[in-house]
């Protein structure tokens, strides 16, 4: 009987150590095939620090002028579109710069390859020709929704990517002193100097969390125009407690709030876009946006 209860003692111990060694080991993640996804899009995009690639698609067909200033895309009228890795699959957002013309005819090829839109409006007031901006959101397989985002895009005249052209000429823009009024470092692109303020607090969708990279970043650009004066225009990322502070802000400093609403759909907080834009001295434009930065939780 004491062998007996000896060899069960044994067993015990031993049985669940033979499973647990005899565990096959958890698959490794599968990688994003982002070379597919270039493919399918027509164009390279540009990894992010965060792990998300972004793809822009400028309206380099458009001339589009407002107050006097011809727009350069990388000021209002860069399309872009993210991707987010997420398992196999992975979470898109996008912006499309469309004519009035192309909205519905995009829309509908969007919506048969199973991508969303979540809003279309203006960001410009008295911009001619007038451009539309229509927010764009899928999720699943990556390639299967480049190529339904291809396929809606192949419907507007979006111009397809072009050979890398020589750099643009040095900025002229005193970025020295429009960084120190800003408080942190811009980004020279296709001639604007641009800013990215990310939030502090997390925006989720649907359980994922969604960096700036993926359009929850407050963004401020400015397009050079000479002798000091520059073109301005972006967006406020806020939430609903900064709306009025931001919008007095930006009033108080005569720049136009052009549009505010929505750009994402069911996002936890909530949180709403407000455009602008003005016409003036670099520096003083730069402090008037920085003051309205600082009514928000901007990362500091």
């Amino acid at each position: 009987m004491r062998s007996i209860g000896i060899v069960r003692s044994f067993n015990l111990a031993v049985v669940p150590t033979l499973l647990f060694m005899a565990s096959p080991a958890a698959p490794e993640p599968q990688k994003t095939n982002w070379d597919a996804i270039d493919q399918a899009l027509g164009r390279a995009g540009t990894p992010q620090a965060d792990g998300v690639r972004r793809y822009s698609f400028p309206r380099t067909d458009l001339h589009v002028a407002l107050d006097g200033v011809t727009v350069k895309p990388a000021l209002a009228l860069g399309g872009w579109l993210a991707f987010q890795p997420m398992g196999a699959n992975a979470i898109v957002m996008g912006d499309l710069v469309l004519t009035p013309e192309e909205v519905n005819p995009v829309m509908s090829e969007l919506l048969k390859g199973g991508i969303h839109v979540t809003a279309i409006h203006n960001h410009l007031l008295r911009a001619a020709p007038p451009t539309v901006y229509m927010h764009v959101e899928g999720r699943g397989d990556p390639a299967r929704l480049a190529a339904g985002l291809h396929a809606g895009l192949a419907i507007s005249h979006t111009p397809p990517a072009s050979p890398s052209a020589a750099p643009p000429p040095p900025l002229d823009l005193d970025t020295a002193a429009v960084d120190r009024i800003m408080g942190k470092a811009g980004k020279a692109n296709g001639g604007v100097y641009q800013f990215t303020f990310p939030r502090a607090e997390t925006i989720m969708d649907e359980g994922m969390a969604e960096p700036a990279s993926m359009g929850t970043g407050t963004v401020i650009n400015f397009q050079p125009l000479g002798g000091g004066r520059v073109a301005t225009t972006g967006d406020f990322v806020l939430l609903g407690s900064e709306v009025d502070p931001v919008m007095r802000e930006l009033r108080a400093h005569e720049i136009e709030v052009t549009a505010l609403h929505s750009h994402m759909i069911g996002e936890q907080p909530t949180i709403y876009f407000m455009h602008f834009w003005a016409v003036g001295p670099a520096t003083q434009l730069a402090v008037g946006l920085k003051a309205a930065v600082d009514r928000t939780n901007a990362q500091r």
